[in-house]
């Protein structure tokens, strides 16, 4: 296995390095405040970052992520990315890609993804959706939002056909709770079912082969996509980690204690290397489960393992962050921050380390070949 980055792969993320660099500054997120900065994104639409995702595949998805997460720039990249180009490319129709992907590619159709839905919404037999998602990430920005139903099939739905009620979280995500009262969507990778995941009956009263195949594909989608999920925002929060432990270096190397920068003593100097290893742990882990994906290797327990480092680690590596910022690390205002509440926040999206560590306990148990 091979993580050196293709020349693709490396071109898309030293544009992505360069684009959030000069503009997603602390300045201008002060300016945005919790919303998302619509001349950062239109920037990188325009660079063709978000269309170069179809290209340089989930691994180049994460290095895009990791320098969004450096700056913790307020674009839905990674979710418009994953939930978006991806899940389209890999999982829809010629004709859902022909009509789709253009729209994706320029930025003008935004995906979201309301994941994990944990079975709460349904599809009835008219393929009408009800449920529930209560956070939904950068739901006010997008136009359409991916939601699995309760047999686990992918659904693309219009945000006007939706209720969509602004929340705040920890980070400023522009999120959103989403509520469908008999919502048309679209099978992505097929025509709606007559029945919600039910099969057409035989001449002998039992399911047609076909059926029993239907429903394992889409639960493959469905899977599929939620491990291409976990993956990219792990390679968020390895960013995220590597941006706080930046700013930590520097204001240790600077901030001076009894006439001796603070990164002269040992402790600091302990505590540094231990975030650098946890960072250096979640970008490895990110970077296998990804290429392994790309691959059409099997990589559901890979995804689970580079969620748990970003969770466990990356909560570890934003507060060490914080801590060695002393006294202004408690500023609201100050950069380091907005690390510390990115870090937190993507713990609790990915799931927690407790319960991602039983579902992957739970696959080994299981014997899963991945």
């Amino acid at each position: 296995m091979d993580f050196t980055p293709t020349e693709e792969q490396e071109t898309a993320r030293q544009l992505a390095a360069r684009i959030f660099g000069d503009l997603a500054t602390h300045e201008r997120l002060t300016t945005v405040g919790t919303d998302t900065d619509p001349e950062l994104w239109k920037a990188l639409c325009s660079a063709g970052l978000l269309g170069a995702v179809e290209e340089i595949g989930l691994l180049g998805l994460v290095l895009l992520a990791e320098e969004q997460g450096r700056t913790t720039a307020q674009v839905p990249l990674v979710a418009c990315g994953v939930y978006g180009v991806l899940t389209v490319a890999r999982h829809g129709t010629d004709e859902q890609r022909a009509r789709l992907l253009p729209g994706l590619r320029a930025g003008t159709t935004v995906v979201t993804g309301a994941f994990p839905a944990d079975g709460r919404i349904s599809a009835g037999e008219d393929g009408l959706l009800t449920g529930t998602v209560d956070r939904v990430p950068w739901l006010r920005d997008a136009t359409h939002v991916l939601v699995p139903d309760q047999e686990r099939a992918l659904w693309l739905v219009a945000t006007t056909e939706a209720s969509v009620v602004p929340v705040e979280l920890t980070a400023p995500w522009a999120a959103g709770r989403l509520v469908l009262d008999g919502a048309a969507g679209e099978r992505i990778g097929g025509a709606e079912p007559s029945a919600a995941g039910g099969a057409e009956p035989s001449a002998g009263g039992g399911a047609e082969p076909s059926a029993a195949g239907e429903t394992e594909a889409r639960a493959g989608a469905c899977a599929d996509v939620l491990a291409a999920a976990r993956i990219a925002f792990a390679g968020l929060q390895a960013g995220v980690c590597a941006g706080s432990l930046a700013r930590a270096v520097a204001y240790t190397s600077v901030r001076e204690q009894f006439g001796r920068p603070l990164a002269t003593r040992q402790a600091v100097q302990s505590r540094a290397a231990d975030a650098h290893m946890d960072t250096e742990a979640i970008r490895v882990t990110a970077y296998e489960a990804a290429w392994r994906h790309d691959h059409d290797l099997p990589s559901a327990g890979h995804a689970l393992t580079a969620a748990w480092w970003a969770s466990e680690a990356g909560k570890r590596v934003v507060h060490t962050g914080q801590h060695l910022h002393g006294g202004a690390g408690a500023d609201l205002g100050h950069p380091v921050h907005r690390h510390f509440l990115w870090g937190r926040q993507l713990d609790a999206y990915l799931g927690c380390g407790t319960e991602v560590l039983a579902e992957l306990g739970d696959m080994i148990a299981n014997g899963d070949p991945s």
